[in-house]
């Protein structure tokens, strides 16, 4: 655990120097480089309800807000497109982006007229996969992340998610339901709730296995300082000591074992795999009566471990085709969550979007009043900037290669003109130390099982990181937006 604190608090540390905000006068963000691809990211900051744990600009939704925002967003794409931009991938984040479905329609449909687009990722929420919605979305995205969180009603009802999106069984029934509409379906879940047990982490990981869900991500939960005390009072606070813990689980479960379902994408994404090879019956009988691969640590013989044990053979090595479980037959072509991973430079659209470009991020106002003033003016809605040093964007890249799994040294030298071991001696030195590498050769950098968990450990803490970067913005909200956050929060009218 040493390695993790300190791994904690030397994260902590940098990003507290270098994601400082500073206004600028910026009108637009800069021009593209030549050569360099690039992902678009489209932020839809409204909600039905705000969740407790949630720290991206969100607002209680009301169509006489967000109409005029949508048409806002497709006049900041055009401002792109005049910039010289083009995009062959879109994510649409939130909040919740299908808010208003025939207004995201026509925002991806413009998109697509005026962009070489190859792919569109969307995210949604459990209430939305019905076949009103799912009809449009078929066609328009191809990968859709459905935020799910958990599937035990306990937690669900915590979060104030029950209400709004149903029960466990429900849920799942929708994400079986939707998957068939496109290439990628995405479970959004997180683990290490304070209320969560091992037995419910357990439970969820089999739920998202029947689910059919193509593809599932497990985030850390991220008590960032805006969000720790609504934390405290609904689901309680967080403690870091069991996240290792339920972090082995989910791999064990997910990607352990002889014959797994499903392979890691990112060190927190969860590819599922082809259909896996069949075993005889009895062989079935056999792996549930003795698992060759026993759970780690010792919870004294609860059913906890009786249930970690069996769930293993239960789910991998079973004779099941992926469509038994309500899979698709051959796993599509994967699309990680962290668009960060496929593209390291990134302009982003809408209130509270996140820039990253060349040695500068950028971010939109958080107000969606001061947001479309801005846009209806001609300008973009840059609130604050802040400049990354050379050693700054090699720790970004480090850490973003790694957290997908692989560093390409060839490209770092090109990019930064010196190895990775000259550029950052001290992180090569600990993470050598710590076991976090697999292969380490001229060409690239691999990962342990512990170099994963470091990584969790790592993303985990920069995006708290970022999360204090959004609270940096969102301080400067005024009068009835400041209200809606930090009052007693009602719809807006």
């Amino acid at each position: 655990m040493l390695s993790e604190r300190l791994l904690t608090s030397v994260v902590r540390e940098c990003t507290k120097r270098y994601l400082k905000l500073r206004p600028t006068d910026d009108a637009r963000v800069p021009a593209p480089a030549p050569g360099q691809k690039y992902m678009l990211y489209m932020h839809v900051p409204f909600c039905e309800r705000l969740c407790p744990y949630c720290s991206f600009n969100r607002f209680p939704f009301s169509e006489e807000r967000a109409r005029p925002y949508f048409a806002n967003m497709r006049r900041e794409m055009m401002m792109l497109k005049e910039l010289g931009y083009d995009f062959e991938s879109l994510y649409v984040g939130g909040g919740t982006p299908t808010i208003m479905i025939d207004e995201l329609c026509d925002t991806i449909d413009l998109a697509r007229e005026t962009f070489s687009l190859k792919e569109v990722s969307s995210e949604t929420n459990p209430n939305h996969l019905i076949p009103s919605y799912l009809d449009k979305l078929q066609g328009r995205v191809q990968r859709l992340s459905v935020g799910v969180q958990s599937f035990d009603d306990g937690l669900l009802k915590q979060m104030d998610r029950f209400d709004k999106y149903g029960c466990g069984q429900e849920i799942m029934e929708r994400i079986q339901e939707a998957s068939p509409y496109f290439v990628s379906m995405n479970a959004d879940m997180i683990f290490n709730f304070p209320a969560q047990t091992e037995d419910i982490l357990i439970s969820d990981i089999e739920r998202v296995v029947e689910s059919g869900a193509s593809q599932t991500t497990f985030y850390p939960l991220m008590a960032s300082p805006s969000v720790a005390r609504s934390l405290a009072r609904t689901v309680g606070p967080v403690d870091y000591r069991r996240e290792q813990r339920f972090y082995e689980i989910i791999c064990e479960l997910l990607t352990g074992g002889s014959d797994p379902l499903f392979e890691h994408g990112s060190a927190w994404t969860f590819n599922r795999l082809s259909v896996p090879s069949a075993c005889q019956p009895t062989e079935r009988a056999d792996a549930a009566a003795s698992p060759s691969t026993p759970p780690r640590g010792d919870v004294g013989g609860s059913r906890t471990e009786v249930r970690y044990a069996s769930a293993i053979p239960t789910m991998q090595g079973t004779g099941e085709t992926l469509a038994d479980v309500g899979g698709p037959a051959e796993a599509p072509r994967a699309m990680i969550d962290e668009y960060v991973v496929d593209y390291e430079e990134y302009p982003a659209i809408g209130s509270g979007g996140i820039t990253y470009l060349g040695e500068s991020l950028y971010v939109n106002t958080f107000s969606v009043k001061d947001y479309n003033a801005a846009i209806e003016s001609g300008r973009m809605s840059l609130m604050g900037k802040t400049t990354f040093s050379k050693r700054d964007r090699m720790r970004y890249r480090f850490m973003m290669q790694l957290f997908g799994l692989r560093l390409d040294k060839v490209a770092w030298e090109r990019d930064f003109g010196c190895t990775v071991e000259a550029g950052l001696p001290v992180e090569m030195a600990f993470m050598k130390a710590a076991g976090a590498f697999d292969r380490d050769t001229r060409d690239e950098l691999t990962l342990t099982p512990h170099g994963r968990y470091l990584m969790v450990v790592m993303m985990r803490q920069f995006f708290i990181g970022v999360n204090n970067l959004r609270d940096q913005a969102r301080a400067a909200l005024t009068g009835e937006e400041r209200e809606l956050l930090f009052g007693e929060g009602c719809a807006c009218k």
